[in-house]
């Protein structure tokens, strides 16, 4: 606003701001008046009651209506040129919005000098020598991108979860290839989204995706593929305007959205929107007509709560881990039907089909909020484009939701230089951990998950929660280096 203001007529401007104030003033005197005394039957008391009413009804308003997800930047968000969506914004929304969102510093993670601090983190990112490891048949395959929600390890029985609940995923990882160590960056949808398509880490007190004039800066797989070529599309059931998704989105360079209000109100069968069925059968019925090679991304809602999942019980029990159990078998379930019909289709067989979870989850057995059972999640590699000598291949070092992105690039031999914080899970191993680590975020907290066991820390006390396994000494501070430089790339942003 300052910028923009730098040539105006400042006086001039002021003097009629001024004259305005002092006009609307003088038409207040003349027209309204002094106000009335309250009728004698109209007490005090009852003034503050309706007082308080007419508070309650501004509550609609402020919040943009009736519908489930209140209005937010992302409900003006259209065009994939920035200035366009910032004109779209109501300016003094906006202006009250920036100086909210303030981070301009100082980093409140500061444990180390910054250049000790950047060096323990590049140790992760150091080249190591080139990936050899091919899986595809075509270096130009389509890459369809399906985000689970809320698919832990611990109900995925290829991963040592429970077996049962995820048939399909555990059936996927005996003919496709299957990381056994990935760790979400972060414990919400949008967290896991940014990580997932930008390969950028999660911060412990907020989410990038708030502010979309950083989120602007980030690097994204759509905008990276489409500048190779693909088309891309991203499907949802929910409403893409949820915690500010879409703005990040739109400015990512999708072409094309399907998002709850394209689907007939008789598919709107969940409370957050199409059950994964529905939004499955929707994106086989689009594929073929998608330009080829195509980035498609697909992100399910029927594993969320309150996990009213339009199938008979498979578990039994009305509790909340009895409930996510069965949301989660059915989306699996769903899933495993698509693929089943998928494989007929003339696309299959140049597909590859990327399957990652957004996050972990504390059901079942109410995993504490810190613990790393809590944020271990299922990553898995098929589809016709794969090699067959990559059957039932395990990728067991460890890495975050944050290392797919380069991961999925050096496959489809691309750089991923724009993606300074993903390394690739399948190159030589860093030397600094040549088992691989993954570092993850939880409220005021994170965790360092590496071969010989993991170890969190919480920020507001300064002090460590628990070690599991045998945690070597450099892995904590690895862990405050990381999240030091992390969050000070944020700031910067």
């Amino acid at each position: 606003m300052a910028a923009s203001a730098g040539s105006a007529p400042v006086l001039l401007l002021l003097s009629l701001w001024l004259g305005l104030l002092g006009g609307g003033w003088l038409l207040y005197k003349q027209i309204v008046g002094r106000l009335p005394e309250l009728p004698a039957c109209f007490g005090r008391g009852r003034a503050a009651l309706a007082s308080l009413l007419y508070l309650a009804l501004l509550v609609v308003p402020l919040r943009g209506g009736l519908q489930q997800i209140p209005v937010n930047q992302s409900d003006v968000y259209f065009s994939s040129r920035p200035f366009a969506n910032h004109a779209a914004v109501n300016v003094p929304w906006n202006v009250v919005n920036s100086l909210r969102l303030q981070n301009g510093g100082p980093n409140p993670y500061q444990f180390l000098p910054d250049s000790t601090a950047r060096r323990l983190t590049q140790q992760l990112y150091a080249p190591t020598g080139p990936d050899t490891v091919a899986l595809l048949r075509t270096r130009r395959p389509n890459v369809l991108f399906i985000i689970l929600e809320s698919f832990t390890g611990k109900l995925v029985g290829h991963l040592g979860g429970e077996t049962g609940v995820t048939p399909t995923l555990d059936s996927l990882s005996q003919v496709g290839v299957s990381f056994q160590n990935l760790y979400a960056a972060g414990d919400r949808s949008q967290k896991g989204l940014v990580a997932l398509l930008s390969g950028y880490p999660n911060q412990p007190t907020t989410s990038i995706i708030k502010s979309p004039r950083k989120t602007e800066r980030l690097p994204h797989l759509a905008r990276t593929l489409r500048d190779q070529g693909y088309s891309t599309a991203y499907y949802h059931g929910g409403e893409l305007a949820f915690a500010n998704m879409k703005s990040y989105l739109v400015t990512a360079g999708y072409e094309q959205f399907t998002e709850r209000s394209d689907f007939t109100r008789r598919d709107q069968n969940a409370k957050w929107g199409a059950h994964d069925h529905v939004l499955l059968t929707r994106l086989l019925q689009e594929l073929p007509r998608q330009r080829p090679p195509f980035f498609v991304t697909a992100f399910t809602l029927s594993s969320h709560e309150p996990f009213d999942v339009p199938m008979r019980p498979r578990f039994p029990g009305t509790t909340e881990a009895a409930l996510f159990r069965n949301s989660v078998y059915y989306t699996d379930h769903v899933l495993g039907q698509f693929l089943a019909q998928a494989r007929r289709q003339p696309w299959w067989d140049s597909t590859l089909v990327v399957l990652v979870a957004d996050h972990g989850h504390h059901q079942p057995g109410d995993t504490p909020n810190h613990a790393p059972a809590k944020f271990r999640i299922p990553l898995l590699l098929t589809g016709g484009a794969l090699l067959p000598s990559t059957q039932g291949r395990q990728i067991s070092t460890f890495g975050s939701q944050t290392d797919v992105a380069a991961t999925l690039l050096a496959q489809l031999k691309l750089p991923a230089t724009t993606f300074p914080w993903s390394r690739d899970l399948l190159a030589p191993a860093p030397v600094a951990w040549p088992g691989g680590v993954a570092f993850y975020c939880f409220t005021d907290g994170f965790g360092v998950a590496a071969p010989g066991g993991t170890v969190t820390y919480d920020n507001v006390a300064r002090r460590e929660i628990e070690r599991t396994g045998s945690v070597s000494p450099q892995q904590l501070r690895f862990g405050q280096a990381y999240e030091q430089t992390s969050f000070g790339d944020f700031l910067k942003k």
